[in-house]
Order: C-alpha cells, then structure tokens, then sequence
C-alpha cells in the first residue's frame, strides 16, 4: 500500500462527502477496474456493505460509555459531589468512601451496555459474513464471497429462497418474463409475494447473461428511507434513458422467491441501503409521569440547596457566638483559623455531601427494573395471547408503560382494527342492475354461528372428502341438513386456522354465485355477436385483472402456519362449478338443476383444503405459442396436465383484491397467471384469454383508484380497466354502453349509486368498475409522455400521476362491488367498557360516511338515542357557520341550570373535505371546542396525513393523553403522533406493529392492557415515585437535624459505611417489588367497573399535592425518629455512634412499616422480600460492627449494635418511635377510608366478597353508573346562514336525529 500524505487524505474525504451529498448518484460498472486499488474505482466514494451497529469500541468503550452516561445530569451531580469530597476543606467522609455509590451505579450501566454491545457485535459479524455471489470478470463467473466484499457497481446473483445482500437494480431473471418475486417481511412485515421485473435492453442476457456486456450509466437519486419509491434511469452509450422504479429495486433484507436466481446492480450497500436508513433502532419517549419526576427532583434540589443554606448560615451564628476558641477547632499549618463566614461559605458545600442522597441516586434505576418487570408481566398475560395467530403483546418502548393508565383519547382507525380486514364477497351492481347474493349471504350466516372447543378438537382430525354443495328441496332430511350444518361449522374452524396464503381462508375465498347473474352471463357468453363487448363479461373481466394479484401454483407455496398435513385434498364448492363449467363447455347446462330448488332450504358443506408444510422448487411450465393457450410462467411447476383452477394461489397485497378475484374465479372468470407483460383469464367456457399488459396505473391516496391498460386479444383494441371510490370514480365518466341499452337503462349511474348508498348503508366496502377503449392515437400520444415521466428524476410521482389523471377520463361505467368487512370480536364490549373509563373514542376512516356510520351503529360507538352531527360542507363559509351555529347550541345545552350532571350525548361525523377546513389555523379551535363536547367523533373520507393531523391537534390544543391504534401503513403517522401508539398485528403487514410502541393482535386486548396493566403500571410507579422521595428525604432529615445539635459541624451520627448499604442494600429492593407487583384492586374488579380507571386520568395520583403531603410526612417521621431516642439518651454518657445506631435502624423500621401500610396486596413475595430486608440488614450491620473496626476513621463502629440488642431501651426505643411516627399516616388511611372512600377503596371492599356476590354487586355499581344522568339532547335548528345552505334534522330512527349539512350541490 502506497503512502499518502495528510493533504491528499483530507481532499479525498472532500471529495467523498461531495459526491455522497449530490442529488444524483452516476453509478458505472466496478468490472473494467477489477484489481486496481480502491481509489481509482468508479465508485470509490460511496460506503462498502460491512455494517456496523455496535455504538462502541474496545479501546474507547470506557469514555465514551462515561460520556454517555454523564447526558443524565443526575450522575453529573453525583460525581460531581464526589469529586467535591476530595477538597479537604469541605469533605464530609473518607474521599474513596464517597466514590463507592456513584461508581456501583455506573459500573452496572455499563456491564448492562455492553452486554448490548456485545450482542450487537455478533449481529454484525455474522450478517456481514454471510456468503453471497459476486461476478468477478478474471473468473469470467460468479464467485463465491461475503456481503461485506459487496460494493456499489457490483454484479451480484441471489438463488431462491436467500436474502438480498444490497439494494440491487434487476437485470436478469431466471423467469422468461422478466420477473422477480420477492417476500418484504423483514423490511415491512408483509408476507404476500411481489413482484420486481427486470430492466431489459441494457445488456445481453441471451442465451446467458453476461455483466461485461453492461456498459451504460446508472444514474440514481440520493440514499433515502422511502421504501416505497425509487428514482432511477439508466443511460445507455447513446444517450438513450431508460427509466426504473422501485418495481426494478430488490432491497436490502428482502428475499427471493418462487424464481431460480436474479442478477442486479448494486446501487447502494451498507448503511446507505433503505433498509438500514430504516433502522432507527428502539423509539424513546419521555412518559408522562417521568415529565413531572423531573419537576419534582428540581424541588429537591431546591430543597437540599435550601437545608444547605441554613446549615451553613446556622455554622457561620454558632462559630461567631464563641466566646473563645473551643480546642475541637483545630488549626491549620501555619496556625490560622478560617473566618466565620468563610467556615459558613465552607460549610454549604459540606452540607451539600452530607445530604446528597436527598437526590436519590439509585431512583432512575429502580425505575428501569420496575419498567422491565411490568413488560414482563404485561407480555406474559394469557388473556392478551391470540391463538389464531399464536402471538402475545409486543412492548417495543420499554419507558412508556405509566402512559397506559392515563390515556383520555382513543384514536382508531376502522378496517382491521375494528373489523377483521376479512373481505367477503356481499353483493354487485352491473349496468344498474342489483344482484343480491342471497345464496351466499346464507352461507355466511351458517358460518356465524359459533363454534365450541370440543368442534374445534374433534375438527382436527382428517375428514373424509366431501363433493360439491346442493341446493336442498324441502324434502330434505332435517338430520342430514344439521348434519351439513355441523360440519359447515366445523370448517370455519379449520379453513380460518389452516390458510396458508394471504387472505385466502375459506371465508374470503368462497362465494356462492347469484343464480340470476349467472343466467345473464350464459346468455352473453353464448351470443356470439355481443361477447367481446359485452359488458357482464367486462365486468368480471375487470375484477380478474384490474390488481395487482400474484397468481402461484398451490405446491409452490411457502409455509407460513404449521398446520395439521393431510394427504388428501377436498374439493370446494368452486371446484365444483368449475368442473361442471369445463365439462359443458358453458354455463347453460348448470341451470336445469338449480331450478327446482328453493333458497331458503339452502345449506352448504364441504372442507378446508390444507397444503403441505414444505416449499417445492419453482420450475416452469411451458405453453404453446397459441393467444389462447396458457403462457409461460416461472411460478408453475412441471406438470403434464393443463393448469386448472384447483392447483392456484393468489397472493394479494390486500384482503379487497383478493375478494374480487376469488368472486370472479366464482363465477368462471379466472385469473391463470400474471407477469408484468401479460394476464391470462380463463373464461367459463373453457377458452383461456391473455392479455398484454401495457401499463399498470397504480393506487395512490390522491386518485384513489387504480386502473391497468390491456391490449384486448381478439379485438386488439386498447382498453382501460380501472376500479376505485365511487367519489373518485363518477366525477370521471362519460357515456356508459348508451348504443347498447334502451331507455329505461341509460341511467346507470344514477342506479348504480343508488346501490351504493345502499351498500354504504349496510356497512359493506364499496367499489366502481369502469372500462374504457383507448385508440391507437390517443395511446401512442399518451405512452410517449408516460415513458419521459417515468424516466425523470425530479418530480417523478407528480409526473407520473399527471399521466395517470390524463388517461383516466370519460370511463364507461360497468358497474360497482360491495364486500363486508366483519366486526372483530368483542368490539362493541371493548368501546363500552373504554367509554365508561372516561375515554373518548374516536375512529379516523378513509371510508364513505355511510359505511363508517354503520360500522359506528354496529360497535356501539354511536348509540341510538345520540343525535347525530353530520358536517359535510361545500366551502369554508359553510363550514364556519355549521361550526358557530352547532357550538352555540352545545353551548346553551351544557349552561342550562337544568342539564345539571348529564351527559350530552352527541357524537359528530365528518368528512375528509370539511375536517381539513375545520382544522385550518382560524376555525381549529372552535372544531376542537365542539369536539370535545362530543361523546365520540366519526372522521370520514381521511388521508394519512389528516388522521396524524387531527391527533396532533387534540393532543396539543386539550393537552391530553393520547392513544392511537391502527393495522395498516396508512395508520403509522397517526401511530406515531400520538403519546402512545399501538399496532394490531392484522392483515395488512406489520407496518403499523413496527412504527408502535405496543403492538396486540386484536382490538379486545385493548380493554385488558389499559383497563387492567394501564392501570396497574400507573399506580404501580407512581406510588414507588413518591415513596422514594419521601423514604430519601425521612432518612436525610436525621443528619439534618442532628446539625442543631453538633454546631453545624457536618459530622453524622451515622457510620457511613452503613448509610451507603441503607439505601444500596437495606431499602432499595422493597420499593422495586412495590413498583412490580402491588395491586390495588384485581384484574376482575377492574375489567367489571371500568370507572375505575378514571383515577390515572388527568392529574392522577402523583400530583403537586401528594407529592408534598409525602414530603412533610418524611419531615414529621425524621423528627419523631431523631427527638424521641434524644430526649430517651439525654444526659446519658454514651457516644455519637451509639445513639446513631439506633436512629439508624428505627429509620429502617419506620421506612419498611410505612411501605407496609402502602402495600394493597400481600403475596409470599412481599413477605419474603420484606423480611429478608430486616434479615439482611441486622445480619451486615452486626458483621459490620464485629468486623470493621478501622472501616472508617477515626470512628470506631465496634460491637455497637451489639451492645445495643443487650439493651432493653433500644428495643422500647423502636416499637414506640415507630408507632409515633407512623400513627398519623395511618390514622389517616382509616379516616379517609372510612369517611369519604374513593372508588378503588370500594372496590377492594368487594374484592373481599365471594365471587357471586362481588359480580352482582358490580352490576348494581355499573348500572347506577350507566344512568348516569344521561338525558336525550335535542338541538333545536340552528339559524340558517343563508338561504342556499339550510341545516336540516334527519331522523335516524324514532329516537336518533341528525344535523346534516350537505353543500356537495354548490
């Protein structure tokens, strides 16, 4: 290795930083400088692979840990006095002696950290040691090395099944279509497959690829943590662009599957990949109780400052009112006293050491242990384990535990947080024509009934095959139709625990079609003339291919549930139809045998399939050259037979995509196979139908909608298939299908929303269908402005939706799909019980208002006597008006002399449009005054950004606890905005679990973790928080007033050897058990009055107040403990030790005692714990006193506790003074509790009853609440701003009404 001078090292780093802070990133192949040094690569100033996560090294992990620790201004202080002990003129003890706290607390944070480190380390090593392929071009092959060897300009191959090393643009594939599958569950949790296609063009990678053949220029954005969008474009020695997306990006993290290997570009590596920009590592938040312990060690640091003060002022009035020069006034060297004043100045900083443990240094610790202890039993609960998914409570910030048991605001998002994020198939609208589905809506009451633990065992066992499903005449057995039943049931049990791919349990994937829709689609597949525009057949067309639905063989799947294997597999009632469609060649020969049977003797059965638990290596089938025979596809293994619809798995990025295809595939139309360039549809008459895909539009929160561009195989024409909100999707049509229609049909829109509304109603989740036929012009024009979008850099996404937007017009409507989303279980139990904790809920949807409104009615978040507040306004004059006008209405309500204690029962809804004009700068506090006059509020129609918007503001502008509870990527900013964010672990990934502080697989876990370990946490740490400081400044104020009897000195009475174990030994784990394991009132008192739980709330239990009634008591308790063994040893001849000890260990007992009246719930923990204390601290102390004789001179502790135990005074002594120091806190426990019991102090009282008599007894005590004085409220009309914008009162029912204000007509 050459030498180089310091210049050219620091113009190199220059160099380094400029080029990795540049906006675009020119990236060339590393394979034509293969052996040269590395400062004559390419791409030599961009970092390597090697990763480093370990915060420390072995040379500088002393400093630097000290470093860190001392950011904790505690331990500044700490030191800080102990450094202060060395100055001879103000040490209060032995130099090295003081040292001893401050460095035990230190030398165990730093074992703790690196234990960490070290761990960390391994990580490291290992993963960067993990071997991968690197093209070497002396080799003329792939070689075989390790991730850190990878550097940007490589050419790296990953196999099937391994994980990507670095972030790789994809050049080759092994599929013949250019793709890519790959799993993204390290990186966001989703397990569903997608797919990457190839950049093809840029070198030759026929009949092998060959990366020496690759010289153009990769030209990239800068490293950022967006893992959704990458800007790229590669540049070709003829300055031809060719633009890339994150559909070309394999990251980091990710891994192959289903595909023999892929080859790509390293773009970035190391900790530039999107992967490590992603890694933040454990989130910190400063709970909100650890905000006030601050405030309250500032106090006694006042406090301390303040003793200080008065003891140094108190040494300064006794030094001047000598007479003389007492001969204990030693001199220094050259024979001079110290003025008094400079004694007193002295004095402070000797006080200061003296009384430092006022300041509690094991506090922050104690604290740790008891937040770890609290995880622990908070992740081990039983009740909060889902056996669905075989997962319990995830704590991923371990210091916000207290915050559980103050929340007063819920924000919950709607789909998979309070439904099941289980798409089912409902109903269908086609050119305004409505198609029930009744068939299937029976069946999907069958599978509500519930099912038993002894049905979900005995289901466990392989069944016997059963064939097809019937439509039942009335002659049928009843026994045999309770027999279909009872194994109906029994396959919900199995088809929802053994799914084996996304979104494909039995419930979601089967659908029973509508006999009238299918005798419309035999009639349009049977006429020739119509079939190709036909708009049925377009319908179920665009269900097939309008997503982004990955279609893999059944074996090829990987494993992702362990399940019970079978050798057989059972046939669906889809197989079925399937069959029966393949043998007829249409579906007219179907219908004769449906004809007789009447639907309401319908009764379904069949059982659920299971796949085995391997993965099968993915190889291919290949197809005839034929447009109507299946086409190659890498995912297919090899099989001699044609590709039937028994053998495919749809892995779909979300539970509506999947719906929609398993209802298509329902009724014949099913999707084959999908590559970037091609989908194959099989008809129902058998025929297979591929079609090209030009471009796919895809979905985005702005558009909402999605649409792809086909070629049509037999009409050749271009064709738009795009499906999206109604809102989003009507705004953009033109003409539907008029030349085809008489009259009475060309309303189709008008019908179709009609349908909508209906659906809406009902609670289902809605969707518009919309075709449209592109001409060769209007394509060419548009593909030449897409294909420059998407080769940009700047401005990429608003370029490319531009495009999106300027295609999507004039659609031809098809018609619209409604799917139910299911209430999860024990929902409405869940909201009723947080609404009587005091908290209010409120659900941030970005669905219609219908839909939401239902689901609202449907968990009891709106009740049917509230009166409904429906804010949908046009402009923001609208707006503010409705806001004035409703307020002042709320207003007079709540001043009314005779709405004295009632509860308003009001809830608001508002829409997307109106909520972001109501939290605009002028009119966000009145929306937040009516807000929170609101027993709930329903947020319709909301983006992201205003779900975390409207958390930030309430949070903010109330100054409340929030808590915000989500499933999917959409809820991560809310997550994050809130105090405290919580992440169900549903359908749609784990973005939401990974962005959380707590993440629970259902929403009823919700009622338990804050009802029960909220609660318990808060007053758990809250209670410790106070004890400590009382039990630190009890035991302080005997040295402090020991000075008023000693000048001032700064002498203790105290050994300090024993003042260091008092609080490192004797107390210290007392309190932490405390902070553990107290229960105030049971978990079942608790989860049965849920009003309870209102005593976190707010101020809670550690406020301003306690906290100083705790300071006087320690104030009182140290007087009683140092005066009463004063005034008993008063003119007795024994020494300063002598009388400290006993002080000493009446202190002990006082501190001990005082915690045992705090102290709810007694276990054999707390017995063994409390008396181990006592045990310990006589065993050490009278060891001490026999042992260290010149321990700490010049005193001399030796044989005095010895001594003492022989003396019946002292044993008098300690029974008296405790009693005397402990009576008034007791007394007024008895008072208290006698007098004016607070609700927790009856609930322990019941909690003593039998459990009968309890449970009823909480029934009584929750009904009495639940009148609670609720009164039905009735707006009277507001006054109308204007004639144009009148406010109505819609009735709901005979007991709700509803103020809407609608300004969509202006």
């Amino acid at each position: 290795m050459t030498w180089r001078s310091p210049l050219a090292l620091v113009r190199d780093a220059l160099r380094g930083q400029r080029a990795r802070e540049k906006d675009l990133r020119n990236l060339a192949s590393n394979l034509p400088y293969e052996g040269l040094e590395k400062a004559k690569q390419p791409n030599c100033y961009f970092p390597g692979n090697a990763i480093k996560t370990t915060k420390y090294t072995l040379l500088l992990f002393i400093p630097m840990n000290l470093f860190e620790q001392f950011h904790r201004l505690a331990n500044i202080y700490f030191v800080g006095l102990a450094i202060l002990n060395f100055v001879p003129v103000v040490s209060a003890f032995q130099p090295g002696v003081a040292l001893i706290p401050i460095c035990v607390i230190l030398s165990l944070t730093a074992l703790k950290d690196a234990l960490e480190d070290f761990r960390r380390y391994q990580s490291d090593r290992k993963l960067n040691n993990t071997p991968c392929f690197i093209y070497s071009r002396k080799e003329q092959q792939f070689i075989k090395r390790h991730w850190k060897d990878v550097r940007v300009g490589d050419f790296v191959k990953v196999v099937c099944n391994e994980i990507v090393p670095a972030d790789l643009l994809l050049l080759h594939t092994s599929d013949p279509n250019g793709v890519c599958h790959i799993e993204t569950s390290n990186l966001d949790g989703e397990t569903n497959l997608k797919q990457r296609k190839m950049m093809s063009g840029v070198c030759i990678s026929d009949p092998e690829f060959e990366p020496e053949s690759f010289n153009s220029a990769v030209v990239c954005e800068k490293p950022n943590n967006n893992l959704n969008h990458f800007k790229c474009y590669v540049e070709k020695p003829n300055k031809e662009k060719v633009g890339a997306g994150i559909e070309s990006l394999l990251l980091r993290g990710c891994t192959v599957r289903n595909t023999d290997h892929a080859v790509g570009f390293v773009v970035y590596a190391g900790h530039e990949t999107k992967a490590m920009l992603n890694n933040k590592g454990p989130r910190y938040k400063r709970s909100k109780l650890e905000r006030k312990l601050n405030t309250d060690v500032i106090f006694c640091v006042i406090l301390l400052f303040t003793m200080c003060l008065i003891g140094a002022l108190g040494h300064f009035l006794w030094l001047q009112a000598l007479p003389g020069v007492p001969p204990y006034l030693v001199p220094d060297g050259n024979g001079h006293l110290d003025s008094p004043s400079l004694s007193g100045f002295y004095m402070f900083f000797t006080m200061i050491i003296l009384l430092q443990i006022l300041i509690p240094i094991s506090l922050y610790v104690s604290i740790e242990l008891v937040r770890i202890g609290q995880i622990f039993f908070i992740t081990n609960d039983i009740d909060l384990h889902d056996e669905g998914t075989d997962s319990r409570v995830q704590c991923k910030a371990l210091n916000i535990t207290e915050d559980l048991g103050q929340i007063e605001y819920i924000f919950s998002d709607k789909t998979g947080t309070l439904t099941e994020n289980k798409m089912v198939f409902r109903r269908c609208s086609i050119m305004g024509t409505e198609y029930a589905h009744k068939e299937n809506a029976i069946r999907l009451a069958v599978l509500d009934v519930p099912v038993s633990e002894e049905e979900v065992i005995l289901n466990q066992q392989p069944r016997p095959p059963r064939i097809g499903w019937s439509l039942d005449t009335e002659d049928s057995n009843p026994e045999d139709k309770w027999h279909h039943h009872d194994n109906r049931r029994k396959s919900k049990v199995t088809g929802n625990a053994q799914s084996d791919a996304a979104f494909s349990s039995l419930l979601e994937a089967e659908v029973i079609p509508d006999r009238k829709l299918l005798q419309q689609i035999s009639r349009a597949e049977s006429s020739s003339s119509s079939r190709n525009i036909d708009p049925y057949l377009d319908f179920f067309l665009g269900l097939a291919i309008c997503n982004t639905v990955v279609v893999s063989m059944a074996t090829a799947r990987r494993q992702r549930v362990s399940g019970f294997s079978r050798s057989d597999q059972t046939s669906s009632p889809l197989d079925t139809l399937s069959s029966l469609v393949k043998k007829s060649g249409s579906l007219q020969h179907i219908f004769p045998s449906w004809q007789h049977k009447p639907k309401k003797n319908r009764t379904i059965s069949e059982d659920s399939v299971e796949e085995e638990d391997h993965v099968k290596p993915p190889v291919k089938i290949e197809g005839s050259g034929d447009t109507n025979k299946l086409r190659t596809c890498s995912l297919h293994t090899p099989s001699q037979s044609a590709m039937t619809p028994d053998n495919l798995s749809y892995e779909a990025e979300s539970p509506d995509e999947a719906a929609l295809v398993y209802a298509a595939k329902a009724y014949g139309f099913t999707l084959l196979a999908r590559t970037p360039e091609c989908v194959t549809v099989r008809l129902p008459s058998g025929e297979d139908l591929v079609f090209e895909v030009l471009d796919t539009l895809t979905f985005d929160y702005n558009r909402k909608r999605m649409s792809v561009l086909v070629r049509h195989p037999i009409t050749k024409e271009y064709v738009l298939y795009t499906k999206g909100a109604d809102h989003a999707i009507m705004e953009l049509l033109g003409t539907p299908y008029t030349e085809y229609l008489s009259g009475k049909q060309k309303n189709i829109a008008a019908n179709t929303q009609h349908h909508l509304d209906c659906y809406a109603k009902e609670g289902l989740r809605t969707l518009c269908f919309t075709k449209k036929v592109v001409s060769d012009k209007a394509y060419e024009s548009w593909s030449v402005n897409r294909q420059r979008a998407l080769a940009a850099i700047d401005n990429r996404e608003e370029l490319v939706m531009d495009t999106a937007v300027q295609l999507e017009t004039d659609l031809s409507l098809l018609g619209a799909t409604g799917i139910e989303d299911r209430l999860q279980e024990s929902v409405p139990e869940t909201i009723m019980a947080l609404r009587e904790a005091g908290i209010q809920v409120w659900v941030l949807t970005g669905d219609k208002t219908e839909t939401a409104v239902n689901i609202g009615y449907a968990c009891r978040l709106l009740e049917e006597e509230d009166l409904v507040i429906n804010m949908s306004c046009g402009n923001k004059f609208a707006c503010t008006s409705m806001l004035d006008c409703t307020l002042e209405e709320v207003r007079r309500y709540s001043e009314d002399p005779r709405n004295v204690d009632t509860t308003q029962n009001i809830s608001l809804v508002i829409d997307g449009r109106t909520l972001t004009m109501a939290l605009s700068s002028d009119l966000q506090k009145r929306f937040v005054d009516l807000a929170k006059r609101c027993r709930t509020v329903l947020c319709c129609r909301v983006t992201p950004l205003q779900k975390s918007r409207v958390v930030t503001v309430v949070r903010e502008q109330l100054n409340v606890m929030t808590l915000a509870v989500g499933d999917g990527a959409n809820d991560v900013s809310m997550i994050q905005a809130a105090n405290v964010g919580i992440g169900i672990s549903g359908q749609e990934g784990m973005q939401a679990v990974m962005a959380s502080d707590f993440a629970i697989s259902r929403f009823k876990h919700l009622k338990k973790l804050l009802l029960v370990h909220g609660h318990w946490c808060y007053t758990r740490l809250a209670n410790m928080l106070i004890y400590f400081f009382y039990k630190n400044v009890a035991y302080v104020n005997l040295l402090f007033w020991h000075q008023f009897l000693c000048g001032f000195s700064g002498s203790a009475m105290i050994d300090y050897w024993l003042m260091i174990f008092f609080n490192l030994f004797f107390t210290s784990v007392p309190p932490i058990m405390f902070g553990i394991m107290d229960k105030d009132v049971s978990a079942e008192m608790l989860l049965g009055v849920p009003e309870l739980y209102r005593t976190g709330q707010g101020a809670g239990e550690y406020t301003f107040t306690t906290f100083w009634i705790s300071m006087l008591d320690a104030f009182y308790q140290s007087l009683v403990c140092f005066f009463i063994p004063y005034l008993a040893y008063r003119d007795s001849d024994i020494d300063v030790f002598t009388f400290g000890t006993p002080l000493n260990t009446i202190s002990f007992f006082t501190i001990l005692l005082h915690l045992s009246i705090e102290i709810k719930a007694w276990t054999v923990v707390h017995w063994v714990i409390m008396l181990g204390s006592v045990a310990l601290y006589f065993i050490v102390t009278l060891a001490y006193s026999a042992i260290c004789v010149t321990c700490n001179p010049p005193s001399n502790p030796y044989w005095i506790l010895q001594r003492q135990m022989a003396d019946p005074m002292f044993y008098l002594l300690c029974i008296i003074t405790t009693v005397v120091a402990l009576l008034p806190r007791y007394m007024f426990h008895v008072l208290r509790n006698s007098i004016a019991p607070s609700p927790l102090v009856k609930a322990r009282h019941l909690d003593r009853l039998d459990p009968s008599t309890r449970d009823q007894c909480m029934k009584e005590w929750r009904s009495f609440r639940g009148i609670a004085h609720v009164r039905p409220f009735r707006l009277s009309t507001p006054p109308s701003p204007t004639l144009e914008t009148p406010v109505d009162i819609h009735p709901h029912s005979s007991a709700t009404s509803d103020i809407m204000w609608d300004e969509r007509h202006h």
